[in-house]
């Protein structure tokens, strides 16, 4: 091989860029054969070889060294400035600064550790050397190359315009705070989505499933088509204009619309729970980023799959279409499948086993099973994220009861504290991404239409779906909720990871930069004006969490433990998601008896037949203690009809009636007939003076006026 310009794969032309030291390190016992004599005695030319290899060993350990001393400087920074923001962090809550959310804090500093970087560190390395392989088409991923009989292996980092050749950067320090972005896929992405699956309130997102399905869903697809039609348009008007210097297609369009579709209102969440805002608009905006960031991976994957039949790959087939159509069903419900699975697979194993005996044990069992769920189905060819957020669902629901006490605890701390270093680190490494990546391509006319795109598709996204869940929706979804929901789309986290996923070409280059500013734009500016936003609205704060807002009936109060508290109470079920009112049922009677140590014994619940199986699955602490195992978050939801309270002669229904008579329980064959749900509920509420609790969550009872 001789240096000269490289084939591009394809159509193009390519260039295979070596490392300097590993290139002329081989060439050096050649270089030194040159000044030898053709004559020479073979005892000089042995002991040049010799001397040749000494000094080509010493050179490799000391490359060696340097390269690990330069590993653990990257490492080194990303965890000063993980430090630094955490005693910033500590700063701003003690002084009570709102305007600036931990993550944006963390992205400064990523950006002014990235500008010393990329302007106050010189270059560490040569030119690289170009060689050719001009009888190739196509680049190799992995490239052996013969100096003097002696084979050396290289790999193949991306392609590198013909433009560029001579400005491919020479830092090695720059390079090595890049990471390969499975790393976000592999090691950071899995704790943060997992901790929102696991963390979730239960209660309040069942209650508003069916709006956080239609705005995850149906908001995410209408806003993904939208902002790739409106960005087909200004890719158009830069071709018009001469701006548009490489290949930029429809489904480019279109894959842009799905990556910045994924939102991640973290910073407003975070200080929506800080102030204690609305718990409904707290459940509708997380339910949303949550279930959102599942379907935009999946509808880009989707994308990237759309393979029409004949020459232009990039033309509407509609066969094609249906087929990416089918993808997107499959990996969607594959992946969730695999997650319930693994997490009903862990809460079998935490039920009948005894490991709670051990709860070291049992902590890395429960870490390792959750993690395992996401590299599991990525290996099989579904999306890790959808996987692992339904397991930490899952996990919650299920194993959660059948952990110890200290094993709850450490399980809800250890991937509190993952979450928070993994997101902290993202948005740091995209502040040093603005200044160490490589392969920006910055265009004014393409981020601006961005900005309009996304503002329009959220528009687009929001108000037209809550107009049509309000027909339905006993309770509406405001204007001021509608408002702030459209002001609260913001890009975070996983837009990144998606935009970084893949910057081979031109279009994705120029989505990645688009991208990243688009993320610091939202957090910044959209971030740091919440709580004004908040106050404008109207919206309240102060809210208990764990309670529900006050209903819009003066005459309702609530009582929970020793007396009244006017703040809210619990909604009944029928204001609950009709589909949470078709599953509690069988999930309380059936699965919460099979996978925890809580619920009614199945002895009760399955027909006489299966007595056999019944007894074998049915946990011997239902027996010993009929009171389910209490949750922090209890997901419990009271009908109109599950709630009597008798008080001497007189009973007191749930819908404020009265009677003279006291409730009794039929008893037919020595087995209760009553309904297993009000079973519960009467271990559950302990009679008094007037007094009612129910594990922790505040029943709601209207009071009758006296005339």
């Amino acid at each position: 091989m001789e240096p000269s310009d490289a084939a591009r794969p394809g159509p193009g032309r390519a260039v295979l860029v070596l490392s300097p030291r590993l290139l002329l390190l081989p060439l050096l016992p050649a270089l030194l054969g040159r000044g030898l004599r053709a004559g020479a005695a073979a005892s000089s030319s042995g002991a040049a070889a010799e001397d040749s290899s000494a000094m080509e060993e010493l050179a490799t350990e000391k490359e060696a060294e340097e390269s690990h001393r330069q590993d653990s400087v990257s490492l080194l920074t990303f965890i000063l400035l993980l430090t630094l923001t955490i005693l910033t962090i500590w700063l701003f809550k003690h002084r009570r600064v709102r305007f600036l959310h931990e993550t944006g804090l963390a992205m400064i500093y990523g950006l002014i550790v990235g500008v010393i970087l990329r302007y106050g560190i010189p270059a560490t390395s040569g030119h690289d050397k170009s060689l050719s392989c001009t009888q190739e088409d196509r680049a190799f991923s992995t490239l052996l190359v013969n100096v003097s009989g002696k084979f050396f292996e290289y790999t193949l980092k991306g392609e590198i315009s013909p433009g560029k050749i001579n400005s491919v950067e020479q830092n090695d320090m720059l390079r090595k705070v890049t990471f390969d972005p499975e790393v976000f896929f592999n090691i950071l992405l899995p704790p943060i989505i997992f901790h929102a699956g696991y963390s979730l309130k239960k209660r309040h997102f069942f209650r508003n499933l069916g709006s956080i399905l239609a705005y995850a869903f149906l908001g995410t697809a209408v806003s993904c088509f939208i902002i790739g039609n409106l960005m087909y348009g200004v890719v158009k008007l830069m071709k018009i204009v001469g701006q548009l210097s490489d290949k930029f297609y429809y489904t480019d369009c279109l894959f842009f619309g799905a990556i910045i579709s994924a939102t991640d209102p973290v910073t407003v969440l975070a200080i929506f729970n800080e102030l204690h805002a609305d718990v409904d608009l707290y459940a509708l905006l997380f339910g949303e980023s949550v279930l959102n960031d599942a379907v935009a991976i999946v509808l880009s994957s989707s994308i990237v799959a759309y393979q029409p039949a004949g020459l232009n790959t990039h033309a509407f087939d509609a066969a094609a279409f249906f087929k990416s159509v089918g993808i997107f069903l499959g990996i969607f419900s594959g992946s969730f499948t695999m997650g319930a699975v693994t997490g009903v697979v862990t809460a079998l194993v935490t039920k009948f086993t005894k490991l709670h005996c051990f709860p070291l044990l049992e902590t890395a069992l429960f870490f390792l099973m959750s993690w395992s769920t996401f590299l599991l189905a990525e290996a099989c060819g579904f999306t890790g994220v959808v996987a692992v957020l339904f397991c930490g669902i899952t996990q919650a629901h299920y194993t959660y009861n059948n952990l110890s006490v200290e094993s709850r605890s450490r399980s809800k701390q250890l991937f509190e504290v993952l979450h928070f270093l993994a997101e902290n680190f993202i948005f740091s490494y995209m502040g040093l991404a603005l200044f160490t990546f490589q392969k920006h391509v910055f265009s004014l006319i393409f981020i601006i239409g961005a900005f309009v795109a996304i503002f329009l598709g959220r528009a687009a996204h929001i108000y037209p779906l809550s107009f049509f869940l309000n027909l339905g929706r006993r309770h509406k979804i405001g204007w001021n909720f509608q408002h702030m929901m459209m002001f609260s789309g913001l890009r975070g986290a996983m837009a990144f990871a998606l935009a970084i996923r893949d910057t081979a070409s031109y279009a994705r280059q120029m989505m990645f930069t688009t991208t990243l500013l688009i993320v610091f734009f939202t957090v910044w500016v959209i971030g740091g004006g919440t709580t004004p936003m908040l106050s404008w609205l109207n919206i309240r704060v102060g809210v208990d969490p764990d309670q529900d807002p006050p209903p819009n009936n003066d005459s309702f109060q609530v009582l929970q433990g020793d007396g009244l508290d006017s703040v809210g109470g619990s909604r009944t079920k029928q204001e609950s998601a009709w589909i949470f009112r078709l599953w509690y049922s069988f999930d309380h009677n059936y699965l919460k008896p099979i996978l925890t140590h809580s619920g009614p014994p199945l002895t009760t619940t399955l027909p006489a037949w299966c007595g056999l199986l019944a007894r074998c699955l049915t946990s011997p602490q239902v027996y010993d203690n009929q009171e389910p195992l209490r949750e922090d978050d209890s997901d419990f939801i009271l009908t109109e009809g599950d709630l009597t309270l008798t008080n001497g002669d007189s009973t007191v229904t749930a819908n404020g009636s009265s009677s003279s008579y006291t409730a009794s329980t039929s008893l037919e064959g020595g087995r209760r007939t009553k309904n297993s749900s009000e079973e519960v509920l009467e271990r559950d509420l302990v009679m008094g003076d007037q007094k009612v609790s129910s594990r922790g969550t505040p029943l709601v009872f209207p009071l009758q006026e006296n005339a």
